[in-house]
């Protein structure tokens, strides 16, 4: 018996559903994005006005610092709508993985975000200017910070429930956003004290934290990069192959991400007596049940082989070009 190699969408009829939980994700993926866009936009309206009044050039940067990172809504637009085209002749797996790209863009805003604020307090440190205006600055301070907490809040919430690591990192960026409204927050709070050393002081220990979610982001993003999966998931896989009828045991299960959708690929041994037809049905059966397992899969790559001696005969034509794999 020939070994088999059956795709996503052949019976069942999971392939629309699957499709359709596909653009549904990517829907709701964009609607988080220009949500949250609005209210940074008026949250840095809010903070415009202010500048307007207190003339503060410390309120200033902080505001262009958030019109400027509310922008990385941008790339994880044009990520989500090239993720719902269609597979061609040359991207055979589709553009989902445009996501990864627009996800290495928001970490190097992050840490671009971590070095100015750095810069910043280091400049304050080297010549500190008295800030006026002290009420109005701390006023602006909880408006920016408030507004980038709601809006990381939601963009990783719903970055989890669709499965987009690019969405979690950007909500993570916006709490770093929120952390730089926080600094002029406490800056005002200590220069109303007479505290002038408060505000490059503080300004470094943001620097710091904003390098703390950078490292949250980086594992997110890389490791979508280099197609990491949750272990748990992976060994639910595993269960639920191991616990199909007809399949005397198993090989490898790989598990990775294209853009908020998982794909898999699966080995299985069944009995070496059944017919193609037969050995048909029992990768369809694990397709369909790791396709109810696993939320976020929408395609799977089944491949049987006869078990015991026969079958580890075949895998020796091909195992010197597996390297170890």
């Amino acid at each position: 018996m020939r070994g088999h190699g059956h795709g996503h969408g052949h019976g069942h009829g999971h392939g629309h559903h699957m499709a359709d939980d596909a653009l549904t994700a990517s829907k709701r993926g964009m609607r988080a994005l220009w949500i949250s866009f609005g209210a940074l936009a008026v949250t840095a309206v809010a903070q415009a006005v202010l500048v307007a009044f207190t003339g503060s050039v410390a309120l200033l940067g902080d505001t262009l610092h958030n019109v400027a990172d509310a922008l990385t809504a941008v790339p994880l637009a044009i990520a989500f709508l090239l993720g719902r085209r269609a597979a061609t002749r040359r991207f055979t797996y589709g553009l989902g993985r445009a996501e990864d790209l627009a996800g290495l863009v928001i970490i190097v805003v992050i840490a671009s975000s971590a070095v100015l604020a750095a810069w910043q307090a280091v400049d304050r440190l080297v010549n500190p200017r008295e800030m006026t205006h002290i009420w109005w600055v701390a006023a602006a301070g909880v408006i920016g910070f408030v507004g980038n907490e709601v809006v990381a809040r939601y963009r990783i919430t719903v970055g989890r429930q669709i499965g987009s690591a690019a969405l979690v990192a950007d909500g993570l960026h916006a709490r770093t956003d929120g952390f730089t409204s926080l600094a002029v927050l406490l800056a005002a709070g200590g220069a109303a004290l007479g505290w002038q050393w408060t505000d490059p002081v503080v300004g470094l220990a943001i620097s710091a934290a904003i390098v703390t979610v950078l490292w949250s982001a980086a594992k997110e993003v890389f490791g979508r990069v280099l197609d990491a999966v949750d272990p748990a998931m992976t060994d639910q896989a595993e269960r639920v192959v191991r616990d199909t009828t007809g399949v005397r045991d198993t090989g490898w299960v790989r598990l990775r991400w294209h853009g908020h959708s998982l794909a898999a690929e699966v080995d299985v041994a069944v009995d070496q007596d059944l017919s193609v037809v037969d050995a048909h049905a029992i990768a369809h059966d694990v397709e369909h049940r790791l396709i109810h397992a696993l939320p976020r899969l929408d395609r799977a790559t089944v491949h049987t082989h006869p078990a015991g001696p026969l079958g580890e005969k075949h895998h020796e034509l091909i195992a010197h070009h597996r390297g170890g794999s």
